[in-house]
């Protein structure tokens, strides 16, 4: 039950990060507003993470865990509650801000909530489990967010976390542990200005890199100036003597292997979630609520797989799971570079579905091995490195696989065009020519979808790639049962 307790935690604030994409359409249309700024409902989201964030490791030790998390859920809840209330883009991206604050919290906590409370030889069975909350709930996020903006109404994608938070509250209350806290320790307020302003700079970059151009001004100086502050996190760590976070993580390979392969796994997952719905909605005409339902059989299968993957941990290390598991994953990845116009669903999903089995099986364990090589003391300051890593890198992998994307759809784009407008074109064309332009519209219309789907196909292809070259890391991961340890059996809070 605590442990249940926990997933319901990390589903919540993962959920939320894939259910509002759904609906942004939505939200602009009824608030009449551009592009640009509907995006900021996400981006402000993403903006305050970076700051929260690193904080969490600080207060679930100041506050205590079980307190913290109570704290995060019910707030998470509240702030939810007025995101649905929002009456106009002004007042949304101020809740949206407001609700970032717990919704960074609450997986550094849940984290490392579970690592204090699950003996080490359980542990992969348990975050196979808690798991669900990270690959599952992105998984199911446009099933739930299409049904309730396409039948019903945008506003319950933010009021459906309050009956869910305030039953996760009650249930935390009535079974969830205690857990000491260290109230001594001060606050590392030039670290956190440090990284609180560096990945705010970073994330702002990555965020607006494609509408301000990648090689603007604004978004070179951001991105020069948040690496220079994280740079100077580092050193200030290492000099004070309570230090926000405790940069020894990164002098422990195993941890950072794992944190390479997770955000290889993590942008693979983001941009498959990214741009399938959307190929789908304009390449293929399927409405929101249709497109939900054709990526929910990939959710489906993580959650079946998952806590296999925890189990085969415990028993067999996370080498084994992890490079099988990227291998499915990036074969799944390279199968969709098969996209296009034609496709049809059931192909679509087999190939997703192969994907889902890699991610299920191999993700887990791929982390519970980085943390759980970490010294107990400083498993906080892992989990906080861990969720900026995954939100860093997926908000980078993004960024990059998109710029791709928008290059090669422009170079395809003007390659048919030149081919269209020759003297050695299609005489069916030619004629069509002759009628005006009404008349190719049919035409330029499937023209653009091919290009589209040749555009995400490279992508595909990278994100595959890369996928696949993370099997080499694998092998340097442990195999083999953990050695001893264990955590508290009877943990109690100070105050």
């Amino acid at each position: 039950m605590p442990l249940t307790v926990v997933v319901i935690g990390m589903f919540m604030s993962v959920l939320d990060t894939s259910i509002v994409s759904v609906a942004v359409p939505t939200i602009q249309k009824e608030y009449g507003v551009t592009t640009s700024d509907i995006q900021w409902i996400t981006t402000a989201y993403t903006l305050c993470l970076g700051v929260v964030v690193p904080t969490s490791a600080w207060l679930g030790e100041r506050l205590g865990l079980r307190r913290m998390y109570l704290l995060s859920l019910v707030s998470f809840s509240a702030f939810s509650a007025l995101c649905g209330t929002a009456g106009d883009l002004t007042s949304m991206v101020f809740f949206r801000i407001l609700q970032a604050i717990p919704g960074g919290m609450l997986p550094v906590t849940c984290l490392t909530i579970l690592y204090r409370m699950v003996p080490k030889e359980k542990i992969g069975t348990a975050m196979g489990l808690y798991g669900l909350g990270i690959v599952f709930a992105p998984g199911v996020g446009p099933t739930l967010g299409g049904y309730l903006v396409e039948y019903v109404n945008w506003r319950l994608i933010f009021y459906i976390n309050v009956p869910i938070g305030v039953l996760g509250a009650l249930a935390a209350i009535a079974v969830l542990p205690s857990f000491p806290g260290a109230r001594g320790r001060r606050f590392d307020l030039p670290g956190f200005v440090c990284i609180a302003a560096g990945l705010f700079a970073l994330l702002l970059s990555l965020s607006e890199g494609q509408s301000w151009g990648w090689t603007s001004y604004s978004v070179l100086i951001l991105t020069a100036v948040g690496i220079n502050l994280l740079v100077l996190f580092v050193g200030v760590e290492l000099q004070v003597k309570e230090p926000l976070l405790d940069v020894r993580v990164f002098t422990n390979w195993p941890f950072v292997n794992s944190l390479i392969l997770i955000s290889i796994m993590s942008i693979g997952l983001f941009a498959v979630l990214f741009y399938i719905p959307l190929f789908l909605q304009e390449g293929q005409g399927l409405t929101p609520w249709q497109t939900g339902l054709a990526v929910l059989p990939q959710a489906l299968v993580m959650a079946v797989v998952m806590p296999w993957g925890g189990r085969i941990y415990d028993r067999f290390g996370p080498r084994w799971p992890a490079t099988i598991g990227l291998l499915l994953a990036g074969g799944g990845t390279l199968l969709l570079t098969k996209i296009n116009i034609d496709m049809t669903l059931p192909e679509m999903k087999v190939w997703m579905m192969i994907r889902a089995a890699g991610l299920g099986l191999g993700m887990m364990p791929i982390m519970t091995g980085g943390i759980s090589a970490l010294p107990t003391e400083i498993v906080g300051s892992g989990s906080a490195f861990n969720t900026l890593i995954q939100r860093v890198t997926a908000a980078l992998g993004l960024a990059v696989l998109t710029g791709l994307a928008t290059s090669k759809q422009a170079q395809f784009m003007a390659d048919r065009s030149a081919l269209l407008g020759s003297e050695g074109a299609d005489p069916q064309i030619l004629r069509m020519r002759e009628q005006g332009s009404s008349a190719l519209l049919p035409l330029w219309q499937r023209l653009q979808v091919e290009v589209e789907a040749q555009a995400f196909s490279d992508v595909f292809l990278v994100a595959g790639v890369c996928t696949l070259a993370g099997v080499l890391l694998a092998f340097f991961l442990r195999s083999g049962k953990a050695s001893g340890g264990g955590a508290d059996t009877e943990p109690v809070e100070i105050g």
